[in-house]
């Protein structure tokens, strides 16, 4: 990943992380206001959109839209159907910091992203929130994955050690992620990623009030692209 100049959170967003995870984000290729987001246009993507209307979704395949983690390592007697592999490699590609416009195109424009600092919710949040990895983190290495159950939600142990760009703090984050989607079997849109660190997510009214500014305040400095040629420019 190029060097980006980084742009740093207030303290108080900061400390929200019992993992004192900080967030850094680009300044680079910024507009003025929150960035937005077309639809991708391509063939492949409008063959999404038909799939998420009402089709059986298993025309898109994993190399169709660029996913890159195709391996999906499974429980004891537990069987994902072809659709919830390409929806499981698709989000381990975004924890991975390796987000597209494709990928996302497999989420509802509604959709819901939640983690102990964040609740994102609709396209403009939650895109900024996958791309705004590639400029928090040097490096992110997933050690290890396994789906746990194909139900609806899918769920997956996930660990991942993040790099902190600029300052080469590592640290290592085991998760229990939860993936809904509009129908069993993986079909229809992605609605909600749940993230729960350490198998938990705080609640309360403090713990809500971070989650909302890190949602709202993330967009207004991460550039997501546009278009298919923004996010190639982007390495994606």
């Amino acid at each position: 990943m190029r060097s980006p100049i980084l742009f740093s959170l207030p303290k108080s967003a900061l400390q929200a992380s019992k993992f004192n995870r900080p967030l850094l984000y680009k300044t680079s290729k910024m507009s003025t206001g929150i960035p937005s987001q077309a639809p991708v246009s391509t063939a492949a993507a409008d063959s999404i959109t038909e799939n998420h209307a009402g089709g059986s979704g298993t025309g898109v395949s994993a190399s169709d839209l660029g996913i890159e983690n195709t391996n999906i390592s499974t429980a004891a007697g537990v069987n994902l159907s072809e659709r919830q592999r390409v929806v499981v490699g698709s989000v381990l590609d975004l924890f991975a910091g390796r987000p597209s416009l494709k990928k996302l195109s497999l989420w509802s424009d509604t959709a819901t992203f939640a983690d102990p600092l964040t609740i994102a919710e609709g396209r403009k949040q939650y895109s900024a929130q996958w791309y705004g990895l590639q400029a928090a983190f040097s490096s992110i290495e997933r050690l290890k994955h396994e789906v746990v159950s194909a139900g609806n939600p899918i769920e997956m142990n996930l660990s991942t050690k993040y790099t902190v760009k600029g300052i080469g703090k590592e640290q290592r984050i085991d998760s229990v992620v939860r993936i809904w989607t509009e129908r069993e079997g993986g079909e229809g849109s992605i609605m909600k990623v749940e993230d729960r660190w350490n198998g938990e997510i705080p609640e309360g009214a403090i713990a809500k009030a971070f989650r909302n500014l890190n949602s709202v305040v993330v967009p207004a400095f991460v550039s997501v692209p546009k278009n298919e040629e923004e996010d190639a420019k982007k390495g994606n």
